[in-house]
């Protein structure tokens, strides 16, 4: 989407540095035979960016939602998409029109989805998740894993397993590691033994197993990585490679507000708008700027960073942002764009708001 550059709040998106980012991952994974799964998910599948993924050297097209899926499929996109939210039974029909693979961890929606897909005259491509530890979807027993895999390759004909993988860090925040990566391709193993055939992807995770990569200590037989947050912001806890862009997005916000007041509220404290009595720290009067945009436009204010030094974000309701200029104050004037980097967090919601604008600059704006 393109929107005139002087309605503020707006999102900012380097295409070029994203199609730079995007290079350099599968470059690196490259080396290590690792394809890559490029997950649009979190910028809401803009279209400027799913043409930047599609154009790349990225294995799949991936996201979460079906409706996601749907308009990447009105785009034209030549590249297999794939589905990496365990389906709905109530969506399989979209999910067999939409998606050329998906992730799965359940019999009866496996059953349900061979069955939607012989009735379109399809054949689709499944994906069995395993849980190792992190306890949000996949199959936690062995032996039901393997099972699941053998009725797909002897009996479920519209089906064809192309590979087991592993979800880490996204629920229960457990770090991949060789020891789990090493489970992983044991119950490879095991799946490959039962049906007969090597499995064509074994797939550790996503950006938060990028490290085991960049350090060496990937297991080989893992080559598929599901990517999209260390794309789209350059980095992710625990791995901020040195070759990636971390300024693909700037929010850029519009100051309303510029005035000396106390810093510690005044009168008797209740709840704020969400609920909550936050902390306060009475520093006296400081100078004080607001800025035109809140928690409705991106979820909490410590996902959002200025990038002027000297600028501290104290706090956000819906619809503002309160920032401590004093150190800045002779910069800062009602009218002013301020400039802010946005965490993984904060893009998801920015991108799914009409509230703010996204403003797309180079790749020749695919």
């Amino acid at each position: 989407m393109s929107a005139n550059q002087n309605r503020c709040p707006f999102l900012e998106v380097d295409l070029d540095k994203l199609r730079e980012n995007l290079e350099e991952l599968i470059e690196h994974c490259h080396d290590s035979s690792v394809e890559i799964a490029g997950v649009v998910k979190g910028a809401t599948a803009l279209p400027e960016v799913v043409r930047v993924f599609a154009n790349s050297g990225v294995r799949f097209v991936a996201t979460s939602r079906v409706d996601q899926l749907r308009i990447i499929r009105q785009m034209g996109i030549q590249k297999p998409l794939m589905l990496i939210r365990i389906p709905m039974l109530s969506e399989l029909e979209d999910v067999v029109a939409l998606s050329d693979v998906s992730l799965q961890s359940d019999l009866t929606v496996i059953r349900a989805l061979n069955a939607e897909a012989q009735r379109q005259g399809k054949l689709h491509q499944v994906m069995l998740m395993i849980d190792l530890g992190d306890l949000r979807e996949g199959f936690w027993d062995a032996e039901e894993l393997v099972s699941a895999a053998v009725e797909i390759e002897t009996s479920l004909k519209n089906l064809q397993l192309i590979g087991v993988g592993v979800n880490l860090s996204c629920y229960g925040s457990i770090k991949p590691n060789t020891r789990n990566m090493q489970g992983l391709v044991s119950l490879a193993s095991d799946v490959e033994k039962a049906i007969g055939r090597p499995l064509e992807y074994v797939s550790g995770g996503a950006s938060t197993s990028v490290h085991m990569v960049l350090n060496g200590t990937m297991p080989y037989r893992v080559n598929l990585l599901r990517l999209g947050e260390i794309v789209l912001t350059g980095g992710i806890y625990g791995c901020y490679p040195d070759f990636t862009h971390k300024d693909v997005f700037t929010l850029k916000a519009e100051v309303v507000e510029c005035r000396d007041k106390p810093s510690f509220p005044v009168g008797e404290l209740t709840v704020d708008a969400f609920g909550k009595i936050p902390h306060y720290d009475d520093r006296g009067i400081r100078r004080r700027a607001l800025v035109a945009i809140g928690r409705v436009d991106y979820g909490d204010f410590t996902s959002i960073t200025p990038r002027m030094t000297g600028i501290k974000i104290l706090g956000a309701s819906s619809d503002h942002t309160i920032l401590d200029v004093e150190d800045v104050k002779d910069r800062i004037k009602v009218g002013d764009i301020l400039e802010f980097d946005v965490s993984y967090a904060a893009l998801v919601y920015l991108t799914n708001t009409q509230s703010v604008q996204i403003v797309c600059r180079g790749e020749d704006l695919v």
